[in-house]
């Protein structure tokens, strides 16, 4: 049911939950997270660039109890 491509998407998606010190490092590490996703499913890198960051940056200032 779930291919490698499919698998490796979404440990990159759980790397979203790890938050930075700062908004800029929560920013940097969701978009790393985004790209990555977006090569593994041949999608725009650009576009899971910029999700991956603000996914990680709302994520992180609305949950702050939740990151490390």
């Amino acid at each position: 049911m779930f291919n490698k491509k499919m698998w490796l998407s979404l440990a990159l998606a759980g790397g979203l939950a790890a938050c930075g010190e700062t908004v800029v490092e929560q920013a940097a590490i969701g978009g790393a997270a985004g790209v990555g996703t977006a090569a593994l499913l041949d999608g725009d890198v650009l576009t899971g660039a910029v999700a991956g960051a603000a996914g990680n940056v709302l994520y992180c200032q609305t949950n702050p109890d939740k990151c490390n």
